[in-house]
């Protein structure tokens, strides 16, 4: 099929392109305010296919300053998008251990013990520190808090009524065409194959679709743009080593909290001192909360649910959330590295918006917005080239698109923000130390950091727990798991000091309960399995399965001869497989032992 322009993935970033293309298709009339190549006497045809099996289906929840998105909708009341409400109130809270569990430094043991004390004379309460001050970088005052699948809904439904665009759900995109160096469109999934990919019963070959530009937005882990980097490479310097994952529930509180909606907490310290948690209050009563789990967190078990679960427990939240109500949950992993993980932004015949070209600020923790406004800008760009009657060229959408976006806020801010984390590769405090100094001088003092890619600084079981854990410890327990045939984070973290979670059947589930009552995972037949073991001599001698711990919905589990078992009627696409596997890919050492490919089904939820 031959289309004017393709599009893959349809975020946040893919909403501001398309929101301001559409206005730009046709006149008050109705009739083209610019030609079709592909469909002449019809304005430019243009088609999205988004992996996931309906638009806002994914991992959301979200406060940003929403600068870009208001631009886009001037008018715009937050009453009209379900879940949404302006920021109110803003906390940042410093976390202290109330278990004793916790693998904190030397440094935090002392200032814990001093704040407990009372030595410091701050506003302690519920085992926590409620900061007196948030830097004005990290505040998000005249914001929004929204749940990004009710918000990408709403977006889906100005773009689709304005009867200029189409949205295809349900419609992975397997790769991009590229002939001679130059990218032509998109080549669908296959349908009706076995899971290995090999052709079944109703077998049909993805569709090609050509086109004369192909807008890459699919995220951090999209198949499509992780190919156009393998083909074409990063810019010299740029490097993705910077990786997170996001897992969050989305809650009925209980009827005793009377938080405001728009009400923002955002916590660290705790339940390890590397693990950032977030809860935002929307109308009704109803609030996303969840946890951070970034790369640079040395553990070679990063058991996100368990941990999500003790983050909730703790009293400073607990007083919230007890008696609550699990409505929705899921995960995502976030690219990191910002500036420094940006792709070669346009090509001949593509360019590339959205938080997998980089645009996530790091300093500010923001990325919707900055998404949001990579799509405005490049829609800016291409009705400017469609004017012109101009080919989208690599040299044209360089001038068009990217100069645009070397002028803009996003640009300026993201460079201050650059070198923001890079403390945190020496250490929580460092790190801490060195955003502040990053956002107090503007960008123009930072603290050094070597940042790794995961696979490069994962420690051995027994380095991790050196002094809490024997060697001989940790084989027993390895060597049970492997007959039991469990994975090693619960087993590890009961040994070390972890209380068990007080499961209440409504709040406190356990994970399979999670994918069954919060995850609404499906996974339609007929697709060949998106998660794969690129060497399995490899898996065979892996003695540090992150993969399997790390994986949000269980869908990775040991198995036979060592090689780890992927069920995808349980994997919620996050993608943290991908850059938490402990091994290096065989003949590429930027990259790890797993390949996350394009696939279908995932999350059934629009809240979450």
């Amino acid at each position: 099929m031959n289309v004017d322009i393709v599009c893959v993935g349809f975020g946040p970033a893919m909403g501001g392109f398309l929101t301001s293309l559409s206005k730009q298709l046709v006149k008050e009339d109705g009739s083209p305010a610019l030609d079709s190549a592909a469909a002449p006497g019809m304005p430019p045809q243009v088609i999205c296919y988004e992996r996931a099996d309906d638009i806002g289906f994914g991992v959301s929840g979200v406060v940003t300053p929403a600068r870009s998105i208001k631009a886009s909708f001037p008018q715009l009341d937050p009453a009209q998008i379900p879940m949404a409400a302006p920021v109110q109130h803003e906390k940042i809270a410093y976390l202290l251990d109330p278990v004793g569990a916790s693998r904190r430094s030397t440094t935090l043991r002392l200032a814990d013990a001093l704040v407990r004390a009372g030595k410091w004379a701050l506003p302690y309460e519920h085992h926590a520190v409620n900061l007196p001050w948030t830097p004005p970088f990290l505040q998000k005052h005249d914001g929004l808090v929204l749940s990004m699948g009710q918000f990408m809904q709403w977006v889906g439904g100005q773009v689709m009524g304005s009867g200029t665009v189409q949205v295809w759900p349900s419609t992975p995109v397997a790769s991009p065409l590229v002939e001679d160096g130059k990218v032509v469109g998109v080549r669908l999934i296959d349908q009706g194959t076995d899971k290995k990919g090999n052709a079944s019963d109703g077998f049909m070959p993805g569709m090609d679709i050509r086109a004369a530009l192909t807008v890459v937005g699919d995220g951090p882990v999209g198949a499509i743009g992780r190919q156009l980097d393998e083909q074409f490479g990063l810019p010299a310097g740029n490097h993705q080593h910077d990786w997170a994952v996001g897992m969050k529930f989305v809650v009925d509180l209980p009827a005793h909290v009377d938080l405001a909606p728009g009400t923002v907490f955002h916590t660290f310290g705790y339940p390890e001192p590397e693990i950032f948690g977030f809860m935002y209050v929307h109308p009704g009563r109803i609030a996303s909360l969840g946890i951070f789990v970034p790369s640079w967190f040395d553990s070679p078990v990063r058991t996100a649910y368990r941990y999500l679960q003790h983050w909730m427990l703790h009293p400073y939240l607990w007083r919230y959330l007890e008696g609550g109500t699990l409505r929705s949950w899921g995960a995502k992993s976030l690219q990191e590295s910002g500036r420094r993980g940006e792709p070669h932004l346009a090509g001949d015949g593509f360019v590339r918006i959205g938080e997998g070209s980089g645009s996530t600020n790091v300093l500010t923790g923001s990325g919707v917005d900055e998404a949001w406004a990579t799509g405005t800008l490049l829609a800016e760009g291409v009705v400017e080239l469609l004017k012109a009657g101009k080919p989208f060229t690599k040299e044209n959408l360089e001038q068009a698109y990217v100069a645009r976006r070397r002028a803009s806020w996003v640009e300026k801010e993201a460079r201050v923000a650059e070198k923001a984390r890079d403390g945190f590769q020496r250490g929580v405090v460092t790190g801490l130390i060195g955003m502040g100094l990053t956002g107090l001088t503007g960008g123009r003092i930072n603290l050094p950091g070597k940042p790794l890619p995961p696979h490069a600084r994962v420690p051995s079981l027994e380095t991790y727990y050196r002094g809490k854990l024997t060697a001989a410890e940790i084989a027993i327990i390895r060597a049970a798991c492997t007959a039991s045939g469990q994975s090693l984070r619960d087993a590890l973290m009961d040994r070390v000091g972890w209380p068990a979670v007080p499961l209440d059947g409504k709040l406190l589930i356990s994970h399979q309960d999670a994918l069954l009552m919060g995850g609404k995972v499906q996974a339609p037949a007929g697709y060949a399995d998106h998660v794969v073991f690129v060497d399995e001599a490899t898996c065979e001698k892996c003695q540090v399965k992150i993969c399997i711990d790390a994986c949000s919905g269980q869908a990775i589990a040991p198995g036979a001869g060592g090689v780890p078992a992927f069920d995808r009627e349980k994997c919620v696409h996050c993608g943290a497989c991908l850059w938490n596997c402990s091994q290096p890919h065989p003949t590429n050492p930027e990259r790890t032992n797993i390949d996350f490919r394009a696939g279908a089904g995932g999350l059934h939820s629009a809240e979450n």
